[in-house]
């Protein structure tokens, strides 16, 4: 991952690109499974922009299914990465999968998108259910073309063929692409109300009174609404793996985090512009900042005590400011949560986990940080986690690129 740093100060996001593409995922385990055996993955391509995502599910459950699904996917995303076509490179991996013996099926399906910056969208899906197009509120019917593939079995057993589903479209602003595996479809089966499972229809109905409901609902809350109603049909036990996928195509959100004091003291006016004049949420990381923005604007600075952790301090409250935090601590907290994939279950609410949420639903993240040393933090009796502010600030940003498909920006002052 490269950093990118702004070579002008950050004042305006004038001419930048106003539709992003949001990739968000929620997944939970068949019910006393520990593996996943569906496995989704997502990367933004750095040489062209390009999007690659990819859901693959392994053949029952458990450590054996999320082998073959993790080999799935990843073999999709670097073969579309590095310019196969998307329909050889589904060729390739369906002669390269093991078939059962016994049913003469994969051992993993798969659905994979590749979306282009230009958003032409292209998808090949191989026995998962349908993926759902979203637009304007509406369900928009795919034209799919259907491709037969005989795998190139080298034993003595009958030839099989494998069907695979390809569509292509442009993506228009508001999209949403919603895909899943079939522990979605299949959840409540056996049950009363669902005696046939869920259904796909069941589904279609759902994502469209949810988004009637919340609008702007992000692609990670859409994902996790259709897992979590597919577990509740399962009776809270879910019988088989289940995940969804989203691709929310919007109107980019931004947002910036201002953090530690200038090395030189006569920039201190230069980042209350910058904080004045920025378009989107703010972020104020640390006390001396916040006192420098509280004497440059003229606005007092209130602590909040509503959300006290032992940890975690406290945030606080100032004019134009979204959020106020401590420091260093609470981004320490921040890495740590975004590299254990943005799971906040069992958390308390504090300003750490608001940041992340603050991050996760934004797209372009600006981070302007002063550089001048704070003498605290090299001081040796001081915690081991107290990092030097510079490379936390670089850790996240990594997480945020690579695991999140953020765009983000930093500025050194």
């Amino acid at each position: 991952m490269e950093t990118m740093i702004a070579k002008k100060p950050v004042v305006s996001q004038k001419g930048l690109p106003e539709t992003f593409i949001e990739v968000g995922h929620f997944q939970m385990c068949k019910y006393r499974q520990h593996t996943p055996g569906d496995i989704f993955l997502s990367e933004k391509n750095q040489a062209d922009g390009r999007v690659i995502t990819a859901l693959s599910d392994g053949l029952g459950s458990g450590v054996k299914a999320g082998v073959l699904a993790t080999l799935t996917a990843t073999m999709a995303t670097k073969f579309i990465a590095n310019d196969i076509p998307i329909k050889r490179a589904a060729e390739i991996i369906m002669n390269t999968l093991p078939v059962c013996k016994e049913r003469g099926i994969s051992y993993a399906t798969f659905t994979l998108v590749d979306i282009e910056p230009s958003a032409t969208v292209r998808i090949m899906e191989y026995d998962n259910p349908p993926y759902i197009l979203i637009r304007q509120q509406t369900m928009v019917e795919p034209i799919k073309d259907m491709s037969v593939i005989e795998r190139k079995d080298k034993s003595t057993a009958p030839k099989r063929e494998a069907i695979l589903q390809y569509s292509v479209y442009e993506a228009h602003p508001g999209d949403r692409l919603i895909f899943f595996s079939d522990g979605v479809t299949q959840a409540g089966m056996g049950s009363p109300c669902f005696p046939f499972g869920w259904g796909h229809p069941n589904v279609q109905t759902f994502i469209l009174d949810r988004i009637s409901e919340q609008p702007e609902i992000s692609a990670r809350d859409l994902a996790r609404a259709v897992v979590q109603e597919a577990v509740m049909h399962d009776g809270y036990k879910a019988k088989d793996d289940i995940t969804c996928g989203v691709v929310y195509f919007r109107r980019p959100r931004d947002l910036l985090i201002m953090t530690g004091p200038p090395v030189h003291p006569e920039s201190d006016s230069e980042i209350a512009r910058i904080f004045s004049l920025f378009d989107g949420q703010k972020i104020i990381c640390g006390g001396t900042t916040a006192n420098i923005l509280s004497r440059e604007l003229n606005r007092p600075i209130q602590v909040v005590l509503k959300d006290f952790d032992a940890k975690i301090p406290p945030a606080s409250e100032m004019e134009g400011a979204d959020m106020v935090t401590e420091g260093i601590i609470t981004m320490g907290a921040v890495s740590e949560i975004l590299e254990n994939d943005g799971n906040m279950d069992g958390l308390n609410r504090t300003a750490a986990t608001k940041m992340v949420e603050m991050f996760l639903n934004c797209d372009r993240i600006w981070f302007v940080v002063g550089t001048k040393i704070n003498e605290a933090h090299q001081d040796p009796n001081m915690p081991v986690e107290l990092e030097i502010r510079r490379n936390v600030v670089k850790k996240i940003a990594s997480l945020l690129e690579e695991r999140y498909l953020k765009e983000v920006h930093i500025q050194y002052f």
